[in-house]
C-alpha cells in the first residue's frame, strides 16, 4: 500500500517529521518557497503541514489535486481559505491547545508591563537616567479584568487573574451560566464589561462578528483609564480609534501582540508613551513550538493512516479509536445515501437521516456526513464527507438528523428518507454481525441485499416467469449475475429485484429489459 505523502512547508520542530515517519507517512520538509513554487509542487502530496507563513489560497488548493488534509501548527487559520478547502473536500485542522498556556501567560505578562510601565522604565534606566518619580504604576490586586472571549485561552487567563486576586467579568456569547460559575467569573454583556473593567483582555477569533469589537463607539463606553491587552488576533480593535483614546486618556494604556496588518511596519499607535507591543510572540516559547508541531503531526498522521479526525474546523471530530468502530456504519450510510440518490426522481428538497438501536448511540455527524457524501456523488465526482454538507447546502437541501433510542426489528438500523416532487422515498439498512452492511428495506419493500459494485434495480409486476425472462435476457447479452435479491409488498403486486452483475450493463440491454412484460422501472446502479 502506498504511504501517504506529507509536505512540511513552514519551519517547525524536527520531531514533527519523525512522528509522520513513525506513523507510516513519507514526509518532505521544504520551507520558504514562493507561492508559485508551492503551487507547482503541492499536487503530489496528501497532507500539508504549515504554520503562519504559508498562505493556502484557492489557487494553491486548485493545484492540490491529491490533498486530503491541511494541518496548522497553532490556533489561527487566517492563512487558509477554509470555505474553499471545504469545497475541495480537504480537512483543515489546527492545534488549539498546544500554545494555550503560552499565549495566556503572554497576556498576563503584558498586563503587568502595562500596570507598571516596565518597557519605558527599562529604556530610560538603561539610557543612564534614574526616573523613579516618573513611573507611578497601579496594582492589579482588587481590580476588575474584563475578559472578551472565555474559551480555552480566556479561561486560563481568568484562572491566573483570579490567582492574582482580581475580579473577572467575562463576555462570550457561548459562555453558559454553569460554565461561568465553574470558572469563577461573572458573566456579563459587552456594555457592562466595558463600563466596569479596569483591564480588558481579548481572547476571541477574528470573525465578521468580532471584527473591531473594540470599535471607536465601544472604546468610548469603557471605564476611563482602562488598560487594554490584545494577544488574540489583529483586527479586533480599531487601531486608529485606540490611538485617539490613548491620546485623550480614555484608555490609560494598551499592549498589543497582534496587529491588523502584519508585519506591522507602521501604526498610529507607534511612539505613544502609554503603548507597548511585541511582534506576535503569544505562542513563542520553546514548549509551545514543540507542542504544536508534535500535535499537528499526530493529528494529520492519524487522519491519513487511520481515519481519525481531531481538531478539524470543517468536519466532525472522530478519534482514531472511534474510526474502526464507525467504519462499517459509515460504509452503510454512504451506500444508503448513494442508493436513494440514484433512485429518487426529480429535485430533492429534504433528507432525513434516522438512527435506531446501536447506531443511535454513535456520533451522528460522521454518519450524516457519510450519507450526504453518497447522496451528493450524483452531482460531483470529487465529493467526500468534508464537502458533501456544503454541496447539499448549495442545493438548498433541508437536512434533518433523528436519533431514536428505541430498538426496532433490528439491533441497529439507519434509515434515509428524501423528499422529492413525487413524494418521500426511503431506504434502510443494518449491519449483519458487526461489520457487514446490508440493505433491508427499499421504498417500503423488505429486501435483503449487499450494496456493492454494479447492480440492476427493477420494479415489475409479481407474475410467474419473470425471473426466467430477465435471466435469459442478461445471459443472451453475456452478463453474469452475481447475486439475486427479491422483495414484494404482496403476491401479485409490485415486486422489487436487485441484481449484482460482474460488469456495467449497456444502455441497449437496459432498454431491452424495459420492454419485458410487466416491467415498470429498470435502472443500473453503481457503488
Amino acid at each position: 500500500m502506498t504511504k501517504p505523502k506529507v509536505l512540511i512547508s513552514d519551519k517547525m520542530d524536527p520531531n514533527a517529521a519523525k512522528i509522520f515517519e513513525e506513523r507510516g507517512c513519507d514526509v518532505d520538509v521544504i520551507t520558504g518557497e514562493t507561492p508559485e513554487e508551492l503551487k507547482a509542487r503541492i499536487g503530489e502530496y496528501d497532507g500539508l503541514a504549515i504554520r503562519s507563513s504559508t498562505k493556502v489560497t484557492s489557487e494553491i488548493l486548485d493545484a492540490a489535486t491529491n490533498l486530503k488534509v491541511i494541518g496548522r501548527a497553532g490556533i489561527g487559520v487566517d492563512n487558509v481559505d477554509i470555505p474553499y478547502a471545504s469545497g475541495k473536500g480537504v480537512v483543515v485542522m489546527n492545534t488549539p491547545f498546544g500554545n494555550s498556556i503560552t499565549t495566556a501567560e503572554h497576556a498576563i505578562a503584558m498586563m503587568f508591563a502595562l500596570a507598571r510601565q516596565i518597557p519605558a522604565a527599562n529604556t530610560r534606566t538603561q539610557a543612564g537616567e534614574w526616573p523613579k518619580n516618573d513611573f507611578m504604576g497601579v496594582e492589579v490586586t482588587g481590580k476588575t479584568l474584563g475578559l472578551i472571549g472565555a474559551g480555552n485561552i480566556g479561561s486560563i487567563v481568568a484562572a491566573r487573574a483570579l490567582g492574582l486576586r482580581m475580579k473577572v467579568v467575562a463576555y462570550d456569547p457561548f459562555l453558559t451560566e454553569e460554565r461561568a460559575i465553574e470558572m469563577g467569573v461573572e458573566k456579563a454583556d459587552l456594555d457592562t464589561l466595558l463600563s466596569r473593567a479596569d483591564f480588558i483582555t481579548l481572547h476571541t477569533p477574528l470573525t465578521d462578528e468580532t471584527r473591531n469589537i473594540l470599535s471607536r463607539e465601544n472604546l468610548a463606553k469603557t471605564k476611563p483609564g482602562v488598560r487594554i491587552v490584545n494577544c488574540a488576533r489583529g483586527g479586533l480593535i480599531d487601531e486608529a480609534a485606540l490611538a485617539d483614546a490613548l491620546d485623550s486618556g480614555q484608555v490609560a494604556g494598551a499592549a498589543l501582540d497582534v496587529f491588523q496588518t502584519e508585519p506591522a511596519k507602521e501604526s498610529p499607535l507607534f511612539g505613544k508613551s502609554n503603548f507597548i507591543c511585541t511582534p506576535h510572540l503569544g505562542a513563542s516559547t520553546t514548549e509551545a513550538q514543540v507542542n504544536v508541531a508534535l500535535q499537528v503531526a499526530e493529528q494529520m498522521a492519524d487522519y491519513l493512516v487511520n481515519g481519525g479526525v481531531t481538531n478539524a474546523l470543517n468536519m466532525p471530530s472522530l478519534s482514531a479509536e472511534e474510526a474502526p468502530k464507525l467504519k462499517p456504519y459509515m460504509t452503510l450510510a454512504e451506500n444508503l445515501g448513494s442508493l436513494v440518490g440514484q433512485l429518487a426522481h426529480g429535485n430533492l428538497t429534504k433528507i432525513s437521516i434516522e438512527r435506531e438501536g446501536a447506531a443511535a448511540e454513535l456520533s451522528g455527524k460522521p454518519i450524516e456526513g457519510a450519507v450526504l457524501a453518497g447522496l451528493m456523488r450524483q452531482y460531483s465526482d470529487t465529493v467526500n464527507m468534508v464537502n458533501a454538507p456544503f454541496l447539499a447546502k448549495e442545493r438548498g437541501l433541508d437536512i434533518r438528523s433523528v436519533r431514536h433510542e428505541k430498538e426496532g426489528t433490528y439491533n441497529t438500523l439507519i434509515r434515509v428518507t428524501v423528499g422529492t416532487e413525487q413524494g418521500d422515498r426511503s431506504v434502510a439498512g443494518t449491519l449483519f454481525g458487526t461489520d457487514a452492511p446490508r440493505l433491508v428495506e427499499m421504498f417500503g419493500v423488505g429486501i435483503e441485499a449487499e450494496l456493492a459494485g454494479d447492480m440492476l434495480y427493477i420494479v415489475n409486476l409479481d407474475a410467474p416467469g419473470f425471473i426466467g425472462r430477465i435471466g435469459t435476457l442478461l445471459g443472451e447479452n453475456g452478463i453474469n449475475i452475481g447475486t439475486f435479491h427479491l422483495g414484494r409488498r404482496q403476491a401479485g403486486g409490485e415486486a422489487v429485484l436487485l441484481l449484482s452483475v460482474d460488469a456495467p450493463i449497456p444502455q441497449d440491454v437496459v432498454k431491452q429489459a424495459c420492454a419485458l412484460e410487466g416491467v415498470k422501472v429498470v435502472m443500473p446502479l453503481a457503488f
